[in-house]
């Protein structure tokens, strides 16, 4: 049921926003670019509005917004149930997943911090 929610809400917005980039092109290519600076996209010279822009509310757009957004289901933890086990990138660069450091019956402990 979330996941066919989803589709639909997701579905939507590619269509609502694919309906305005073709009806008012400048101005979904200024909000587009206001989006870019709050994840600081556009702070990369390599990249460019007319690279990445007009990507936005494609087929593949939806599929990969999807494919997040459904993953991300299983990324929730909820208490009494078991941890998800969500993908993790070692110092090395391996991308494994989190129960992966799971040894026989001993707890498994995370901790976060920074080297800065």
């Amino acid at each position: 049921l979330q996941k066919t929610l989803i589709l639909l809400q997701v579905t939507l917005s590619v269509i609502v926003g694919k309906t305005l980039m073709i009806l008012f092109p400048n101005a979904m290519k200024r909000y587009i670019l206001k989006m870019g600076e709050k994840s600081r996209m556009n702070q990369n010279p390599k990249f460019s509005y007319e690279n990445w822009g007009p990507t936005f509310f494609s087929f593949k757009y939806l599929q990969f917004v999807l494919k997040v957004k459904w993953k991300r289901l299983e990324d929730e933890a909820r208490e009494g149930h078991p941890a998800p086990n969500t993908p993790v990138v070692t110092q090395g660069g391996e991308v494994c997943h989190l129960l992966d450091f799971m040894e026989d019956n001993r707890p498994l402990i995370l901790n976060f911090g920074s080297c800065t």
